[in-house]
């Protein structure tokens, strides 16, 4: 049988459609990108914001037009909040919630799951898996859920309490995956830093890390989103290691203490700043990247300003900027004063502004510099050869013009210029 894989939303959902398609793939059935050819389609749906479910909506209803005989399972954040609503829709045959999610595999097929050890495998088995995936980054799922209970959120109704994957079991799928040919293993969680918490454990991510750098020899290893509070004592010196990809990407959502004590987040101004600026000091080169909301319910022309003056202080390398969403089932969809969308428009479009300058003055540092680039794709070719795109250990993305496609190769590059119209270095071979 023909899959096609489709995923919306975060990195963590990601990291599920990837072990799905290991799984489907173990089964015997193939991975397509041809939506035509496909007998089944898998949709990993988000639910984050209103534009999430939308997107979620519009993307089941477009495959259903482009093959109406193939079947839908849908799944993920949206799928498990509103399942009857997903229900009705044309072509869908399977609603798997959340807490079924790892099962989807098995009920949608009706086999057992298979996944034997790629290790076991020929090399061009082997090979054959990573292209079913077209990945040369391996984001790998290690906790689950969230106990925290920030006002705005609906991911935490939808994935229930926070849960870590046996360390174990983790380290094996590293080892796997590395030994299948990729290059950098980025974990993910709904809420990263908690790793460990429903263990017991104090200092569970930093172990997990350490003992993923001792125990396999994958050449990268990067955190996805950390939450900017429970960092243990010693943590940073986990970049001691010249494995530890030189990005965080912490969200901050505000910078107002008075908007973050009604987001019920559990950080404040200076205590973010002394995250970021002992991150900094530990950590040579280090990107440091942030989400930011705009428009949160009782956000005044004041708190904006604030928010805005502290953001441009802590000279982000990147944001990711969403005006608020109201979620049915959030504390903050019952606050009073919410924001008109004209006035978040106006503050999402001068803090994208500030992202855009940021970005290109921390690119602008290395410059002139030499660095090693993971080459993850090719967008085109020219005269001169394949136009190879990848990102340096700190995570400028680079482009590339070279007589090969590089892709799943790690390199030295020269950084030449930085386009800021692309957000992207121009770099070559060094």
């Amino acid at each position: 049988m023909k899959v096609h894989l489709k995923t919306l939303g975060c990195r963590l959902n990601q990291s599920e459609i990837d072990s799905m398609a290991r799984q489907f793939t173990a089964q015997g059935h193939s991975i397509t990108d041809d939506a035509e050819e496909a007998a089944l389609f898998v949709v990993n749906t988000c639910a984050v914001t209103q534009e999430a479910t939308r997107s979620s909506r519009q993307l089941i209803y477009r495959l259903h037009r482009a093959n109406p005989d193939a079947q839908i399972a849908v799944t993920g954040c949206y799928a498990h909040l509103s399942p009857d609503e997903i229900g009705t829709m044309p072509g869908v045959t399977s609603v798997i919630d959340n807490f079924d999610k790892s099962s989807l595999v098995s009920i949608v097929t009706g086999e057992p799951l298979a996944v034997p050890e790629l290790h076991d495998r020929e090399p061009l088995a082997r090979q054959a898996l990573i292209g079913a995936l077209g990945k040369t980054r391996a984001f790998i799922k290690v906790q689950d859920g969230c106990d925290r209970h920030c006002s705005f959120c609906v991911t935490r109704l939808a994935r229930g309490e926070g849960r870590s994957r046996d360390m174990r079991e983790i380290i094996a799928e590293i080892q796997e995956l590395s030994a299948a040919g990729y290059r950098e293993a980025v974990l993910t969680g709904v809420h990263l830093g908690s790793y460990g918490d429903d263990l017991g454990q104090t200092g569970g991510l930093r172990q997990l890390v350490a003992t993923i750098l001792a125990e396999t020899d994958i050449p990268r290893v990067r955190l996805s989103s950390l939450e900017p509070w429970g960092i243990t004592d010693g943590f940073f010196a986990l970049w001691d290691d010249p494995r530890m990809g030189k990005h965080l990407h912490l969200p901050l959502q505000s910078g107002c203490d008075a908007t973050l004590k009604r987001m019920i987040r559990r950080t404040t101004q200076h205590e973010f700043r002394a995250i970021v600026e002992a991150a900094r000091a530990n950590v040579p080169d280090l990107s440091i990247t942030t989400d930011v909301i705009v428009g949160f319910p009782g956000e005044t022309d004041d708190e904006f300003a604030v928010s805005k003056a502290f953001i441009e202080d802590m000279q982000f390398a990147g944001m990711h900027i969403f005006r608020y969403s109201q979620r049915p089932g959030t504390a903050a969809a019952r606050l009073p004063n919410h924001v008109s969308e004209a006035v978040m428009k106006q503050r999402s479009d001068s803090l994208h502004a500030i992202s855009q300058r940021d970005e290109g003055r921390f690119a602008a540092r290395y410059v002139d510099t030499a660095g090693q680039v993971l080459w993850e794709a090719i967008s085109g070719s020219t005269a001169e050869g394949f136009i190879n795109n990848g990102y340096t250990d700190n995570f400028i993305r680079v482009r590339c013009i070279a007589p090969r496609v590089l892709t799943d190769h790690i390199t030295d590059a020269r950084l030449l210029a930085w386009d800021a119209s692309a957000g992207v270095m121009d770099a070559k071979l060094a």
